[in-house]
């Protein structure tokens, strides 16, 4: 393997959307803390979906509200992890690319929140079915999550690799 082979970054889409994902988290939530008080609300669809500035000091759903210091460290250890599997293991995927690089976008985004402020910025608000309010972070984990269980079900079958050969059977 020469150089230029080593040094080309495996998993490109797994960064460019980890990338994406941190960049539009973090400009749009200082775009609500910027331009809105706490607890302002601006109704986009009245009743429906508003965007409203309120944060979290726990994890989705405000769980561990109380007691919530130790969800830095875990978004600290999932983007650790991710980024060690991005950077040094050829990802099985697209499906898994993006599954794993939307997860890094929303656990960096929230945990940068959490190491800053001690809490996370939310503002998604759809009231339409009484939704608890959340950020782009929350749904980069989402379609992260989304991504990697459609690349469950496209699991090779009938003794078929990823690349399409066949096993040796013995």
């Amino acid at each position: 393997m020469g150089f230029t082979e080593a040094m080309r970054l495996k998993n490109r889409l797994f960064w460019g959307l980890a990338i994406a994902g941190l960049i539009l988290d973090q400009l749009t939530k200082l775009w609500v803390v910027k331009t809105f008080e706490l607890y302002d609300t601006i109704p986009l669809w009245p009743e429906v979906f508003h965007f409203t500035y309120v944060t979290n000091k726990g994890a989705a759903f405000s769980l561990f509200s109380e007691n919530g210091e130790w969800l830095r460290w875990l978004s600290l250890l999932v983007s650790g992890a991710l980024m060690v599997v991005g950077a040094a293991v050829k990802l099985a995927n697209r499906w898994e690319q993006a599954g794993y690089g939307f997860i890094l976008a929303g656990a960096l985004g929230n945990g940068i929140d959490r190491f800053l402020n001690g809490e996370v910025v939310d503002f998604l608000d759809f009231r339409l079915i009484q939704f608890p309010v959340f950020n782009v972070a929350d749904v980069c984990i989402n379609i992260g999550i989304v991504c990697l269980l459609w690349a469950a079900f496209q699991s090779p079958k009938n003794g078929k690799e990823n690349n399409g050969s066949k096993k040796i059977q013995s």
